[in-house]
């Protein structure tokens, strides 16, 4: 977190992502707004064009002070909040979708489902760290086996706090 500043994610009005990303730029306000490569396909042409690679969210990187300042510009609804506070986006995961959007093109976003005997890290709270074997799924909640001191605990886990090992089954 150099100078106090942290990536955050701001919730845009529908179709504003790259009108919001101008309107911070001419604020001062450091601003990454992922743009995808997409072909597009008219009656008498096709033509490569930028879309948001995430529909309604534009990243900032800004310190408390200047929250405000993206709060009040036009086109943005709020942040997305994860546990009562504006949720951070790590720098190396802004990397990361750089690096990738960079390298390819025609990126697609999709939600990871979890399937019954997924096998699952939970990344926070009090069971942090824990494996466990999904059991069912609710909505966006999961039900979880956690196999410890020699008997089974079933918890109700957020799914958004599960990391899910890949190559087990």
């Amino acid at each position: 977190m150099a100078n106090g500043k942290q990536w955050l994610a701001a919730y845009t009005k529908p179709r504003w992502e790259k009108k919001v990303f101008a309107l911070l730029e001419a604020k001062g306000i450091e601003g990454y707004c992922p743009l995808n490569k997409v072909k597009k396909q008219w009656s008498d042409r096709v033509k490569m064009v930028e879309e948001p690679l995430f529909k309604s969210y534009v990243f900032v990187h800004v310190t408390e002070e200047e929250q405000t300042k993206v709060r009040l510009t036009n086109g943005v609804v709020n942040f997305i909040y994860w546990l009562g506070k504006p949720a951070r986006i790590r720098q190396k995961e802004i990397d990361r979708i750089k690096r990738f959007l960079n390298e390819y093109d025609e990126v697609e976003v999709q939600v990871i489902e979890l399937q019954p005997n997924d096998r699952v890290i939970i990344r926070s709270g009090i069971l942090m760290d824990k494996e466990a074997t999904v059991k069912r799924t609710l909505h966006n909640r999961v039900e979880v086996e956690i196999e410890s001191l020699g008997c089974k605990l079933v918890a109700y886990v957020d799914s958004k706090k599960l990391i899910v090992l890949k190559n087990y089954k």
